[in-house]
Parts: structure tokens; C-alpha cells; sequence
């Protein structure tokens, strides 16, 4: 991954056959940006939303994640300008502009949930980046666009698409770039100062991801393998319409989760000898894997067979107190967790959930990263089409399963979404992103995707139409098949005329 993130002069390099509706959309910003600011802007810079198709909550426990990018992507238009940075939105009656210092040492605003932050971030995490290179310039003041058509906490990564947008442009406008795996590594320390726990895997797809293919990505360093997936296979993403935001709700959700596998990953080595000031040293599940492979007797064809049997021995079934954990790690919580504002709110939360779940949270995270590689083996075998069809659809299902039961980031109307679209004919269907809301994925044959989505359409959307949540004339915003699509780009665009 030490392609820098590429740089093109005409749109048809990334938007292929949709050229002429990505043309009519840059047109557009270009002409607001011309009108906000005086003057045309300098460049462009886009990277997309994705869908993971397998692997849901286990990138920031360092495991393997299978996304594919798609179409629907955030564009930053961008030129030096002035002696502050002015971050405005091509929507501004929804998202009102703000103004910062040049200084990239300044702190972001994460109890204020403002959009521009998102932006703010990727700036400081593109000079902490420069730096760590000796090669950061002297900051300058820019004026900033963005244009966003990735839904909002839908699951599908708008706050990647946004945080790597900014990043890119704000490295073009000073002449520089990076290479695309530092790119996906800094920028997922980017979302920290938002306030959400980034594992990477959005990041890494939205700026590696490629035409007609899904990336299997991993991680510690960052880096993706092309996965082809198999002939008739189209995914359906589908919106339930309802909105998490990580940023909102974290404390007692997407934070909490994380919190919740590293004490499990602590206390599990603990279990297992390990003394207790080294185990507290253990960050992820998956740092857990050598101590489990050299202690448990027994066959060892899956490492997550052999830490899912480490994780019911050791792990109480029932949530722990905050008392129950501190003494089995001999430590506070605040401790092991300090100087993370993050998790210090979702230790307090915790009892407001009824308190932390270790054991089913390491379980499904042990299960889905098994799944991933089952997932990628069967779009590499030799099975037959449709055997491979309905393999990746009994996955996908499982996946959902686990989800739901186990790590407890499904939600009613997801469900509800979910048993619809079996009903209709899915392979497979899953939540994809954080959960609680957001989308599902769906495996459909090719042949069968009309009426599938006409269908879905039907059985779950026309309800939300009376309901008011969406309009009739935007369901195809809500409900549509997609292929992998071009990951993120830098567009120093010849013409727009």
C-alpha cells in the first residue's frame, strides 16, 4: 500500500459510466464555491462510502474486515486562502460554516457534535502525519466546500468519507500527498478526536477501494487483498431509516464495545497466567491469540475455535460490575483507560446498561473473524456459482445472528428490515456499519434485484412513506443494488465546461 492516493484530471477516471451525473454535480460545487468565496477552487478531492459485506466489529480488535466501496462519496473542493481555515457546506442552509485557526495543535470540540469537526480533525491528523515525516509546511489558511451524498448514520461510513476527503485535499492544497496505507492509518486516528474509537477498516476501503472488486483488509500495518467476488452476486443496500450516531450514542454503544473486548482480551490472559501488569499492556482481542495457541491442549484447526472455548471457560456469562473487573485485573478501570475521555464515558455508562458484557462480546468477535476468511474462501474456491451464492449467504445470515445476540447492535426496525428482504428472496441479509439503525446488506441473485428491491419497496418502505420518514420520490436513496466502486482520488480537473 505505498501507492500514493492518486491523483487524475478527468472524472471518468473514477466515475466511469456515471461521468456525466459526477460532471453535473462538480459543476455545481464549483459554481457555489465560486460564489461563497470569490474565486474557483484549486482542486478537488473525493473518497467514498462503503458497505462491509462480512466483518462487523472486529476491525479495531485487529482482524481482518471484507468491504467494498461504493459510488456515493463526499467531494471537498478546496484553495489557500486568507489566514484561517473556513470550512462551509454546499448544503448550508442544513450545515452552517465555521471558522478555525490555522494552528494544528488546536483541540477538537468533541462534546459539540458540529459537522465541521470532522474536517477540523483530518487537518490536525494531516500535520501530526507531516510531522512524525519532517516534512510538515508552514500551516496556511484554506477555504473549504464539502459535498456529501453518503447517508447520514446509515452505517455505510459517511465520517470516513468526510475524514479522508478533507485529509487528501488538505495535503494537495500544500503540494504533498501520502502513500495510500499511511493514509488509512492516520486518518483512523483522525475520528479519536471526534470522539469514536476507529478501528480502520473504514478508512482503508474508502481510499483503497476498487472497481468490480471487495478488499479484504487487515491490519498492523494496514493492507487489502483484492477479493472477486462471484459471477450473479449483487448486493442490495437497503436503509432502515433509522439513524445512529456514533458520536452521540457511543458511550453506551459503538465506545462501550470497545471498552468491553479490551477487558475481555485483559482478563482472559489473565485467566490464562499471563501476570496481571503485562496483560493490562494487551489492547485487542486478537493480541490474546499466541498466549491462547500456547496454553489450550487440544486440536487447533481455528484459532477462534480454541478462543471461543478460552472465552466460555474463563468468562462469566452474566455482565460484570465495575468492582468484579477491577479485581480480577487488579486495577481501576480509570487506570487502564487513562487519558481516554472515550472510554472514561462509557465506563460511567456503563451501569445504565446493565453493566459490562465480556464474554459475548469476545464470542461473536472470535466467530466473525473466522467468517471473514470463510467469506473470502468461498469467492476464491472452486465451487460451483451457485453453491458459492448460497454460502456466502448462509455467512452473511450467520453473521446477523451473532450480531444480534451476542454483541447486541441489531435493533427492532432492522430486524424487521432483515425478515422482509429473506422474505423477498435474500441469500443473506445483515446489518452493515455500527448497527443500532443505519443499513443492511443484502445477497441477491442478479437476475432477481428488481424485483426484490420492488418488493422491499413494498412490504417495508411503503409503511415509512405514510409514516412520513422518507419521501416516495427518494427511495431509490434508500434502497439500491451496488458493485465495488473506485476508492478515494485527488482531481486537479482540467475543465468542468
Amino acid at each position: 500500500m505505498s501507492d500514493p492516493v492518486p491523483t487524475f484530471s478527468d472524472l471518468s477516471d473514477v466515475y466511469g459510466s456515471e461521468t456525466e451525473v459526477a460532471k453535473a454535480r462538480f459543476q455545481t460545487l464549483e459554481k457555489a464555491f465560486l460564489e461563497r468565496f470569490g474565486s474557483k477552487p484549486e482542486l478537488f478531492a473525493r473518497s467514498p462510502g462503503r458497505v462491509n459485506l462480512i466483518g462487523e466489529h472486529i476491525d479495531y480488535e485487529g482482524y481482518a474486515c471484507l468491504p467494498m466501496a461504493l459510488r456515493q462519496d463526499t467531494i471537498v473542493a478546496i484553495r489557500k486562502a486568507g489566514d484561517q481555515l473556513v470550512i462551509t457546506n454546499i448544503k448550508s442552509s442544513e450545515y452552517p460554516d465555521y471558522t478555525f485557526s490555522v494552528d494544528p495543535s488546536q483541540k477538537v470540540d468533541a462534546d459539540n457534535h458540529a459537522w465541521a469537526n470532522y474536517y477540523l480533525a483530518a487537518y490536525k491528523g494531516c500535520f501530526e502525519y507531516l510531522e512524525s515525516k519532517g516534512k510538515a509546511p508552514p500551516p496556511a489558511g484554506l477555504q473549504v466546500m464539502v459535498d456529501g451524498i453518503v447517508p447520514l448514520g446509515s452505517g455505510l461510513s459517511s465520517s470516513a468519507a468526510i475524514t479522508c476527503s478533507s485529509a487528501f485535499a488538505t495535503l494537495a492544497a500544500h503540494g504533498l500527498n501520502a502513500p495510500q496505507g499511511d493514509a488509512a492509518t492516520f486518518t483512523a486516528k483522525c475520528e479519536k478526536y471526534v470522539g469514536t474509537e476507529s478501528g480502520g477498516m473504514d478508512q482503508a476501503v474508502s481510499i483503497m477501494g476498487k472497481p468490480n472488486t471487495a478488499m479484504l483488509v487487515e491490519f498492523n500495518p494496514v493492507r487489502a487483498t483484492d477479493v472477486v467476488l462471484p459471477a450473479g452476486a449483487t448486493f442490495v443496500i437497503a436503509n432502515s431509516l433509522t439513524v445512529s450516531s456514533k458520536q452521540e450514542t457511543g458511550a453506551t454503544r459503538y465506545n462501550l464495545r470497545t471498552v468491553e473486548c479490551r477487558l475481555a482480551a485483559i482478563a482472559l490472559a489473565i485467566s490464562l497466567g499471563q501476570p496481571k501488569e503485562e496483560a493490562r499492556k494487551l489492547q485487542t482481542l486478537k493480541d490474546v491469540e499466541p498466549l491462547i495457541q500456547s496454553r489450550l491442549s487440544g486440536p487447533k484447526s481455528s484459532i477462534s475455535h480454541a478462543a471461543a472455548a478460552a472465552a466460555e471457560q474463563y468468562l462469566q456469562k452474566e455482565p460484570y460490575d465495575q468492582g468484579q473487573i477491577e479485581g480480577l485485573l487488579g486495577a481501576s478501570l480509570s487506570s487502564i483507560f487513562e487519558g481516554n475521555k472515550a472510554a472514561g464515558k462509557s465506563i460511567a455508562a456503563a451501569p445504565d446498561v446493565g453493566g459490562f458484557r465480556l464474554q459475548s462480546r469476545a464470542l461473536h468477535v472470535f466467530a466473525e473473524a473466522d467468517r471473514v476468511l470463510a467469506f473470502r474462501d468461498v469467492c476464491t474456491g472452486d465451487a460451483p456459482g451457485e453453491h458459492k451464492l448460497e454460502s456466502l449467504g448462509c455467512i452473511m445470515d450467520e453473521s446477523q445472528a451473532s450480531c444480534r445476540d451476542l454483541y447486541h447492535c441489531s435493533c427492532a426496525e432492522l430486524e424487521a428490515l432483515i425478515a422482509v428482504q429473506k422474505k423477498a428472496g435474500a441469500l443473506g441479509s445483515r446489518l452493515t456499519g455500527a448497527g443500532w439503525g443505519g443499513c443492511t446488506v443484502s445477497l441477491v441473485r442478479e437476475g432477481a434485484v428488481e424485483a426484490f428491491i420492488r418488493a422491499v419497496k413494498d412490504q417495508y418502505f411503503k409503511q415509512c412513506i405514510s409514516e412520513g420518514k422518507v419521501a416516495a420520490a427518494n427511495l431509490d436513496e434508500v434502497i439500491f443494488a451496488s458493485r465495488p466502486a473506485s476508492g478515494g482520488a485527488i482531481l486537479k480537473l482540467k475543465s468542468l465546461t
